[in-house]
């Protein structure tokens, strides 16, 4: 509708040398993976920002003072938030209520990660689209874990009992909404960027700069 709120939350970690990326410290080093984090985290802001509508904030795990975390803000216009939970289904249902109790006009709140320079302006839109006729929509990551979830509504039962990190984290959430009476919509499965083989494929098909 004219004048919604169209909330999209950004996840990402405070770019420190070898915090980040750590599967690609072997292949780029501590600072090349750094590096390479703060491509991503920046390639989706924009992706983010062209969004039709979207309203954009950064949630991050660290410190939010962070210089780089400063920088994005400037650069991209978007406020800042510290993520907040004893872990990730915590932290994400956590954003989802702050955001969602925000903006009261919203008709849903997507979040999404930082690790998929595969995702699209146009699966965002989809996304949005999507929370028009259904409680909750996802994309897939084909390492079983998810790259984007969104809500119409707070849903903090979504992210109880997952776990995290595994092959079955999509697989589980599914069950999960099935379990609460949620309709979901899934988006086409994309590829994240974990490891070597991901950053060459992402390398081959323009995803990221090289």
């Amino acid at each position: 509708m004219p004048g919604e709120s169209r909330p999209l939350l950004v996840f990402a970690r405070v770019p420190r040398v070898g915090h980040v990326k750590t599967r690609l410290i072997p292949a780029l080093g501590a600072q090349g993976a750094c590096d390479l984090h703060r491509q991503l985290v920046s390639s989706t802001l924009r992706r983010a920002r062209a969004a039709h509508r979207a309203q954009v904030q950064l949630w991050v795990a660290g410190d939010p003072e962070d210089a780089f975390v400063q920088e994005w803000m400037r650069c991209f216009q978007v406020p800042v938030f510290e993520q907040r939970g004893a872990d990730l289904g915590q932290r994400m249902a956590g954003a989802f209520a702050h955001a969602l109790r925000e903006a009261d006009d919203a008709s849903g709140c997507l979040l999404i990660g930082t690790d998929c320079p595969a995702q699209t302006v146009d699966d965002l839109q989809q996304a949005f689209e999507a929370l028009r006729s259904h409680d909750a929509v996802l994309q897939p990551a084909e390492d079983g874990g998810y790259v984007l979830v969104g809500l119409r509504r707070p849903q903090p039962k979504l992210f109880e009992a997952i776990d995290w990190g595994s092959l079955r984290v999509t697989a589980q959430t599914v069950q999960r909404a099935t379990s609460l009476g949620l309709a979901v919509q899934m988006l086409r499965t994309v590829p994240d960027l974990d490891d070597a083989a991901d950053l060459q494929r992402a390398r081959r098909f323009g995803w990221i700069e090289r």
